[in-house]
């Protein structure tokens, strides 16, 4: 195993990436020979209860998924006869890293990870099957109220960013150039802390804003360290921001798997899109238990409000081609890749039947 393992690390490394992709590819590689060793059946036999076991490892855990979590909650997997073991990744890098050497069956990231590996020469490429959401789940958070908050206000302060290269720091250059601002000229980045820890940072450091998912936005707010002055995921408009993948091999020889899977987000799909706020939070809230219920209904209404959540998973063509657009804007796409080998829309089809 782990001597396939190293003629897959050749076969890739073979290929020459170019710009941040490098950078992405190889913090994707250089983890994948030490999980190899203690690899066995990751996730595809039955258990005694009759279930398949499906490993599925997800970038954050965020209320920005609400759909996933109400699937987890609602039974809607074990319907399907799946047992699913949830990982949280912490960043897409990781997420593809343990897809890609075989300690996850389903990713959930950015798909601008699958692009970056696909690009780069991977044989056994990630195919995306499913998409959740439609629109960013972040938002800009400053130290002090701002009602009257303006993109150009940014000008010439310092923002806790994301990682290069990742769809949350993409989305908001994105943001930045449709408000006529150089984001390596105009404002000072900051993408030296980890995902997940800048909300952490945030109050003791030197920046102006930091840039937060759901719960950290709102418990910076709480806490009266922080203010949400805009969401990123309004002023960028519909873009594809996280969804569902399988290694190419996976998908070819795990149909059933795959379309099983697919059938229970679409099922909690079909429930936040026909739910309050409220009942949403109280089905979710076993996943979110540090949130209090009042602060968990408040982070669902700011998402459905905004039209976070897709009614279907199909990812569609015209989603994929603003992505890469998003991507070569941000100097970050290798090459452009077809859309017929990165996403399959058969499964959502089917799921929505």
């Amino acid at each position: 195993m782990v001597k396939n393992h190293l003629s897959r690390l050749r076969r890739l490394l073979g290929a020459r990436p170019a710009s941040s992709a490098s950078a992405f590819l190889t913090a994707l590689l250089l983890p994948i020979l030490l999980p190899a060793l203690c690899l066995s059946a990751c996730g595809q036999g039955a258990d005694g209860g009759g279930l398949t076991s499906v490993t599925l490892n997800e970038v954050a855990h965020s209320i920005f998924y609400a759909p996933q979590y109400a699937a987890i909650e609602l039974g809607y997997f074990e319907e399907e006869g799946i047992r699913l073991t949830l990982v949280n990744g912490g960043g897409a890098d990781k997420v593809m890293t343990a897809l890609v050497s075989g300690d996850a069956d389903i990713g959930f990231m950015g798909s601008e990870a699958s692009i970056y590996t696909y690009a780069n020469g991977a044989e056994d490429y990630a195919v995306n099957f499913a998409q959740l959401t439609q629109r960013a789940g972040n938002f800009l958070v400053s130290r002090t109220p701002e009602p009257d908050f303006s993109w150009t206000d940014l000008k010439g302060k310092t923002v806790l960013g994301g990682r290069k290269g990742g769809m949350p720091e993409l989305v908001f250059e994105y943001i930045l150039k449709k408000n006529g601002l150089d984001p390596a000229a105009d404002l000072s980045i900051d993408q030296s802390i980890s995902f997940g820890l800048t909300a952490a940072a945030f109050p003791s450091s030197g920046a102006d804003y930091t840039v937060e998912f759901e719960p950290y936005a709102t418990a910076l707010e709480m806490e009266g360290t922080g203010y949400v002055a805009a969401s990123l995921g309004e002023d960028s408009g519909y873009v594809p921001y996280t969804a569902y993948s399988a290694k190419k091999s996976y998908l070819e020889t795990h149909p059933n798997i795959i379309q099983k899977f697919t059938n229970a987000i679409q099922k909690g799909l079909d429930y936040v899109n026909s739910h309050t706020p409220e009942e949403i939070a109280q089905t979710i809230q076993p996943q979110f238990k540090e949130t209090d219920r009042e602060a968990l209904t408040r982070i669902i209404e700011r998402y459905q409000s905004q039209d976070t959540w897709k009614a279907d998973t199909i990812f569609t063509e015209e989603s994929f081609t603003l992505l890469q657009n998003i991507l070569e804007e941000g100097g970050e796409l290798p090459a452009r890749v077809p859309y017929e080998d990165l996403v399959t829309t058969e499964f959502s089809e089917n799921a929505v039947k």
